[in-house]
């Protein structure tokens, strides 16, 4: 069992590319940089942010190498998503995890051919967490991409006998029921970060103590004052927060949230590049529009 705990935000980072769409991981250090300027202390890399499963695998290790290196001596962590249709690949990319020192690695289900039970996807998370058998493993549950719906609270609980390095999971799922259920799974034992970044109040209410979300890379501001607000009792402040949130998301979506994300990135100076396919790229004239949607309601005054 780890101790290890995601508190405070936890940014699901791009994956940066060149206009060809190559890796530009020279642009690595200028996210790490914005990051730790916006009070965000850990980096969760090469997630479905980061474009996971458009990366190769040589391309997945390059990542992490680049992070590392950049990370080295800072006080930032990384978490580095592993998760593969592959198993052998996502053990790969965790060993090489590991010994790079990451904080963490996660790992989401198999999608094409999938876990029909816990039981089976238990066994996928243990073999790919006993490659890093040192490093504290997340499961990261996200039914709407994946397809996989199970139970969380019931993967915890046959978890926590089969994965010795079972430190918690990722949960972006709106399901406050459950969450809860894994909040209190084992006496509390398990670190459980929430993944919606529209909803991170209800959360909060509900004890959550980290979060791990796309938006945190350039709209940090907003949820950090929203977590202050919340600890604070303050409920109005922070019900005022996180509708700045939804306002923000509302406009991304309308773009095509991946592409607009890292379009919204290289407004505030940090040039990830464009989208691979399949997500669409934006193009200039949307690019366009996307700003000036977000500069009327405020959005570059409540990220300042």
């Amino acid at each position: 069992m780890s101790s290890l705990k995601l508190n405070g935000l936890v940014a699901a980072t791009h994956t940066p590319f060149h206009p060809d769409g190559s890796l530009n991981l020279a642009v690595v250090e200028k996210q790490a940089d914005h990051l730790l300027r916006n009070q965000v202390s850990t980096a969760f890399i090469g997630g479905s942010t980061g474009e996971s499963h458009s990366l190769n695998v040589d391309e997945r290790l390059a990542l992490t190498t680049r992070w590392m290196e950049v990370v080295r001596g800072a006080p930032l962590r990384v978490v580095v998503h592993v998760g593969s249709n592959c198993l052998t690949d996502a053990a790969t990319l965790a060993r090489h995890a590991e010994q790079s020192g990451a904080s963490a690695v996660a790992a989401l289900s198999p999608s094409y051919f999938k876990p029909k039970n816990v039981e089976t996807l238990v066994a996928c998370a243990s073999q790919i967490a006993s490659a890093a058998p040192a490093t504290p493993f997340y499961f990261y549950d996200i039914p709407v991409l994946t397809g996989v719906s199970l139970s969380m609270p019931d993967f915890l609980v046959q978890g926590h006998e089969a994965i010795p390095n079972l430190a918690g999971l990722k949960f972006t799922n709106p399901d406050l029921m459950a969450y809860q259920c894994c909040l209190r799974a084992n006496q509390g034992a398990f670190d459980v970060p929430w993944g919606c970044d529209e909803i991170l109040l209800a959360a909060l209410a509900m004890g959550a103590t980290g979060a791990v979300g796309s938006t945190y890379n350039f709209a940090a501001p907003i949820y950090n004052r929203l977590i202050a607000a919340f600890a604070a009792g303050d409920l109005q402040a922070a019900r005022s927060e996180q509708f700045r949130a939804v306002q923000m998301i509302q406009i991304l979506v309308r773009y095509g949230f991946i592409a607009a994300t890292k379009g919204v990135m290289g407004m505030l100076g940090v040039n990830v590049g464009p989208a691979r396919l399949p997500h669409a790229p934006i193009t200039s004239e949307q690019s366009s529009a996307l700003q000036a949607d977000l500069e009327s309601v405020g959005f570059f005054d409540w990220v300042k």
